[in-house]
């Protein structure tokens, strides 16, 4: 397989990881996402899917000008990704401020609201709700946002140099 159909199936792998870890800690663990940890999710839904194309079409032997669209593609998706997060991560360190009606959604609240709210951890946007290592959600999602905009780079710069 070539280096961009590497590089893609991998994007493709560590954001769905990305998501489900997400959605498991939402859902597992009650961690309800906040408006912008929501907004954060965007480029890994976009990117998920470009990124299976662009591995398709790498195992399909696509040109390459055809795979550095993809993977160029998948670059500025997560660079955005990565910016939106590090956004998220200063309006939790309180270097900036956020939108002001960003809270805790109420959608996930059960029949029983009581105990729905003793089990249920809301957070604004402006409160880490966790941090690991010192980052917060937003953060580690800002450094993982990174490492897949740099990996579709490196892959979209390979693949122009064949």
């Amino acid at each position: 397989m070539s280096h961009a159909g590497r590089t893609a199936w991998g994007i493709a792998m560590l954001a769905a990881a990305t998501v489900v870890a997400a959605l498991i800690f939402e859902y597992g663990f009650g961690y309800v996402p906040c408006h912008l940890c929501l907004i954060e999710r965007w480029p890994y839904y976009v990117g998920v899917p470009v990124a299976l194309a662009t591995g398709i079409a790498a195992a399909q032997g696509a040109r390459p000008g055809a795979l550095q669209v993809g993977l160029g593609l998948l670059a500025v998706i997560f660079l955005v990704g990565c910016l939106l997060g590090a956004f998220h991560a200063g309006v939790e360190w309180k270097w900036w401020p956020g939108p002001s009606s960003c809270t805790a959604g109420a959608a996930h609240l059960g029949g029983n609201l009581l105990q729905s709210l003793k089990t249920t951890r809301f957070v604004a946007c402006d409160a880490a709700s966790w941090r690991f290592l010192g980052l917060s959600f937003a953060g580690w999602n800002a450094v993982v946002s990174l490492v897949l905009a740099v990996a579709a780079f490196d892959g979209f710069a390979r693949t122009g140099r064949r």
